[in-house]
């Protein structure tokens, strides 16, 4: 039943300046998760479309920023170079939630993964294709 009570509580919601962190909010909003990234190791696992794959040729995993064109080394939340996929270390401005510790639990949806090598971006696909020549 819809009432003031119920108006209240929607425009309530509406201006929490609290982003919704559940992980099904998250998916539906497209943001990019770290059970995101577990689903494109498995969807690229037999490609050089992973860490695994490529950094012996100089690809390294990286995130780009579709909305503003910057990229970033995946980096640890001290900001050292991570081997693999990490969300922990991203710009502040493309976090989209944390958890009670601080930690990244889903990046803005423009965020994607992808590998950094000569100083160019490339999507997980573009990296598997150009590194399997």
């Amino acid at each position: 039943m819809y009432d003031d009570q119920t108006q209240l509580q929607i425009e309530t919601q509406a201006l929490s300046p609290e982003p919704d962190c559940s992980e099904h909010s998250r998916r539906m909003r497209g943001a990019l998760t770290s059970l995101a990234l577990r689903h494109e190791n498995a969807l690229f696992a037999e490609t050089r479309g992973i860490s695994q794959g490529n950094r012996a040729t100089g690809w390294r995993p990286g995130y780009l920023n579709q909305a503003t064109g910057e990229f970033e080394l995946s980096r640890f939340s001290d900001g050292r170079p991570a081997p693999i996929h990490v969300l922990d270390g991203l710009p502040e401005a493309w976090v989209q939630c944390r958890d009670a510790e601080g930690r990244v639990l889903a990046a803005e949806p423009e965020i994607v993964s992808g590998f950094i090598r000569a100083g160019r971006f490339y999507t997980r696909e573009q990296a598997a294709r150009a590194a399997a020549h």
